[in-house]
């Protein structure tokens, strides 16, 4: 009877493990469905973007009555110094906040060039992987930290992670997505979660802290962190055998620099940020000042304003869907709003009067950043090769210009010269940048060379591939075949016998309209 049960249960055992991996091999089979595998990638690209993105802003709340009740601390040790002392070490104080809260986007500014090097040279999985380890490990320094120089040290680990995981994750939606509505979507939907991150932050950070203790809010982003880079090494296989010595080689990013529609688009990313990176640090003391406004007012700032920027996202990639041509317009109309409001930010008496300009900022740089991101993807694919990391550390450097500044410059000037006049600068740079996206107007109209019109497959453009397979043609030209057998070759590359692939209308260089 014994035996007979025994037996029952081994079977049972033996059904409920052919299940399970009868379900395992149905799910790898799904991961390894194109279509699936895109929208996972969108989904760890995403949640790493909204990682960095709350990263950032969640030691707004924390890391100022952090260091100040230590800084206290210490003064309680001490015999207290006379009035002019102490204003002196509130300078010295404010001083060291804002090099904490810039030291993220400086270090990220410096190392965004090599990282976008890195990524064209080895492709976007492993840099992802690579950045979000950093930002995990960065996550656990915050959360343990104990001192002004150990938070430091964190907040630059964190400009690190990010530009390999930024950069590498917004190249591999350019990449995934070729289509161009479909990339507007995908960026559209990465921008979405990078509203969420900088604006959800501060309170969900406040929050923690205020019931929770420092370390709570750090280690729930430490733990989703983790998961995401699970998911990563799950998903992609990063350290899987793959041919390097077949991955195309990217234009380099000096010569992208120096090409004049991407550095108008480069400039239109700075500007229009400003007024976010210049107001966040500043805006806080004169709501004090000015309005005497309460904690949770200052803290619920921005929250407001992730509403219509998640509808200045959506209206963008809806008109950008049925009139292409018009990217540039979107832009610029974006700069324009953003200009308005920044000047009307001064103006407002109370915390309602303030949402409006502040969404109005929001909205007009959903627009801008909706717009002008694909472009960045399309210029490249029409005047450079069709590799996307040099292009978005160029995009990332922009964004980093203006955070890198922010936290350093805009108390100077709001000291020397007053808010008011920070704001009607910001505004008038912005209104006055605007007509500079003129030079886009025709970016639509332009056509791929003819070194890459060669390349350019019956089934459709599949961003990093056909640029592998553009590498394969230009062997060919000489004579040989991707399996290296002589082949007769014309001088377009094609089979000796085979029709043109082209038109006559083929020139040697981007044709302009």
């Amino acid at each position: 009877m014994a035996t007979e049960e025994s037996g029952g249960l081994a079977q049972t055992a033996a059904v409920k493990l052919s299940e399970m991996g009868e379900r395992t091999k149905q799910l790898g089979t799904a991961i390894q469905d194109p279509e699936r595998q895109r929208r996972i990638i969108l989904v760890i690209v995403c949640v790493a973007l909204l990682l960095d993105n709350m990263l950032y802003m969640v030691i707004v709340p924390i890391v100022p009555d952090y260091l100040a009740r230590l800084e206290s601390e210490s003064e309680q040790a001490h015999v207290k110094g006379n009035s002019s002392s102490n204003i002196t070490q509130n300078e010295n104080f404010d001083l060291q906040i804002g090099v904490l809260f810039a030291s993220k986007a400086i270090l990220q500014l410096i190392v965004n060039p090599l990282t976008g090097t890195f990524i064209d040279r080895v492709g976007y999985d492993i840099p992802l992987l690579i950045g979000l380890s950093i930002m995990f490990v960065s996550t656990c320094i915050f959360a343990f930290a104990e001192n002004y120089a150990t938070l430091f040290v964190a907040r630059s680990l964190q400009g690190l992670g990010s530009a390999f995981a930024d950069t590498s994750g917004i190249a591999m939606i350019a990449d995934k997505f070729t289509e161009e509505g479909e990339r507007s979507r995908a960026l559209g939907i990465a921008l979405a979660f990078i509203s969420f991150g900088s604006l959800a932050a501060p309170p969900f950070g406040g929050v923690l802290y205020e019931f929770a203790g420092k370390r709570v809010p750090f280690l729930v982003l430490a733990c989703i962190c983790l998961a995401d880079g699970i998911l990563c090494l799950t998903v992609l296989k990063p350290f899987s055998s793959r041919t390097r010595e077949n991955m195309p080689v990217g234009t380099p990013i000096y010569k992208l620099m120096i090409d004049p529609y991407i550095a108008v688009v480069a400039g239109a990313l700075t500007t229009c940020n400003i007024p976010l990176a210049f107001l966040e640090p500043t805006i806080a003391n004169w709501m004090e000042e000015t309005m005497d406004s309460s904690q949770w007012e200052i803290g619920l700032t921005w929250l407001p304003a992730f509403f219509p920027h998640i509808l200045g996202v959506y209206i963008t990639v809806k008109l950008a869907a049925q009139y292409p041509h018009l990217q540039w317009f979107y832009g610029a109309l974006g700069m324009v709003i953003i200009g308005a409001s920044s000047c009307i930010v001064p103006a407002c008496k109370n915390f309602e009067q303030l949402i409006i300009p502040l969404c109005g900022i929001c909205f007009g740089i959903a627009l801008v950043d909706t717009a002008l991101l694909p472009t960045l993807a399309f210029l490249v694919d029409v005047r450079h090769v069709s590799v996307y990391g040099s292009v978005y550390a160029i995009a990332d450097i922009s964004y980093c210009v203006a955070y890198a500044l922010g936290p350093i410059v805009a108390g100077k000037i709001v000291h020397d010269l007053g808010f008011v006049q920070l704001n009607l600068g910001m505004g008038l740079a912005n209104v006055l940048y605007a007509p500079a996206l003129l030079l886009l107007r025709n970016v639509c109209l332009m056509k791929p060379s003819h070194s890459e019109r060669n390349m350019l497959l019956e089934e459709g453009a599949t961003g990093l591939y056909d640029t592998i397979r553009m590498e394969e043609r230009q062997r060919k030209k000489h004579g040989y075949s991707s399996s290296g057998n002589c082949v007769p070759i014309d001088e377009n590359g094609t089979f000796a016998g085979q029709s043109k692939s082209f038109s006559e209308e083929e020139t040697s260089e981007p044709e302009y309209i």
